[in-house]
């Protein structure tokens, strides 16, 4: 019984992750012009947390 609620917590933030990936690109696709900005929009859109804590990092250091 043990493994099953490890695994089922794993599973919901995964869902969780999938929706925040849906609303970045519904923003990132929103603002894109030009096909490689539609390239780009996809690619921001699974990676935008690494982007976000690079900007969070940057303006700590100052």
């Amino acid at each position: 019984m043990g493994d099953r609620g490890s695994r089922a917590g794993a599973a919901g933030g995964g869902g969780i992750y999938f929706l925040t990936v849906i609303g970045a690109w519904v923003y990132f696709f929103s603002r894109a012009d030009s096909f490689w900005e539609f390239v780009g929009a996809f690619f921001q859109g699974v990676f935008w947390p690494a982007f976000m804590v690079y900007e969070v990092f940057a303006a700590l250091s100052g």
